[in-house]
């Protein structure tokens, strides 16, 4: 029976992984002040103490804004401290299961971005992820890294709730419509996790091992994702001061941010879907999942 080991248990991803990894083995669920990953020194002394076969990483520094004035931190969470699980998992013969970004990328490819593609972060949040996938690959430790992108759950905040919070207070909204991406469920993401893990339980097949893109299929811009959450709002009932006709459709150049935005986040699945005999679902059916559990529960 394998000991699986889970940081970040309060995050959006960490709360559905503790879910689907059950079944799996012993699953050891640690939260922020039981692995600090701002203390990458202590890291080492947690897990030789939990002695886990497989270490599952979704903890991360994700205050893409608040990274570029406080690039220190943002490093030591995303890439020294999974390169301390990645060197212990190294001498340990465990597997590292860890969770990286789009943002790894530029953004400025026109069509989906492939596991194979140059890396080129635009921001210190991309940057920091692209050098903790890199000490990872270093290590020498098997490892499966899984990049995804505009995360959404019922747990935890993300940009649904942000659209929905602002639809029930404002009469008017302008949202950027030149930014495109698939809005991928958290719980979608730790299903595959659990689905990955159990084929390496089973065979130890160093093949399975690498980089893999893993979002749902399709693609939408901001705009058209809260246009469709207004369209969900309208078929559940939900009251929302907010009307089609007064969401606005606006560039990127129009909404500044510390942090630059990828216009192009779309990332290619069909390695994924290949190696474990997966098929992603469509982006509308995982958001709709996600607000029936929000607002129709």
């Amino acid at each position: 029976m394998s000991r699986i080991l889970i940081t970040g248990i309060n995050g959006q991803l960490g709360f559905e992984l503790r879910r689907a990894l059950a079944m799996l083995g012993e699953c050891i669920c640690l939260d922020r002040q039981q692995l600090d990953l701002s203390r990458p020194a202590d890291i080492a002394s947690v897990l030789e103490q939990y002695q886990p076969d497989i270490i599952v990483n979704p903890a991360a520094y994700t205050a893409v804004d608040k990274a570029e004035t406080d690039a220190e931190l943002a490093h030591t969470v995303n890439a020294v401290a999974p390169a301390a699980m990645a060197d212990w998992a190294a001498a340990k013969n465990a597997l590292l299961l860890h969770y990286s970004t789009d943002y790894v990328f530029d953004g400025d490819k026109t069509t989906p971005y492939e596991e194979s593609d140059a890396t080129n972060p635009q921001s210190v949040y991309g940057l920091s992820k692209c050098q903790g996938e890199q000490a990872i690959r270093a290590s020498g430790a098997d490892h499966i890294i899984l990049r995804t992108s505009w995360v959404v759950g019922a747990h935890g905040g993300n940009f649904l709730k942000t659209i929905m919070r602002l639809a029930r207070e404002r009469g008017s909204l302008n949202v950027v419509a030149d930014q495109i991406g698939a809005p991928t469920p958290a719980a979608l993401i730790a299903d595959v996790t659990a689905h990955i893990i159990k084929q390496w339980q089973t065979s130890k097949d160093k093949q399975l091992l690498g980089t893999y893109h893993l979002t749902s299929s399709g693609s939408t811009s901001w705009h058209g994702y809260s246009q469709y959450l207004l369209t969900l709002a309208e078929r559940y009932g939900v009251a929302l001061q907010l009307k089609p006709e007064s969401l606005h459709a606006i560039p990127g150049s129009a909404y500044p941010t510390p942090a630059k935005r990828p216009g192009n986040s779309r990332l290619n699945c069909s390695k994924i879907q290949d190696a474990f005999g997966l098929s992603m679902p469509t982006w509308q059916s995982g958001v709709e999942q996600v607000f029936q559990q929000i607002f129709n529960s």
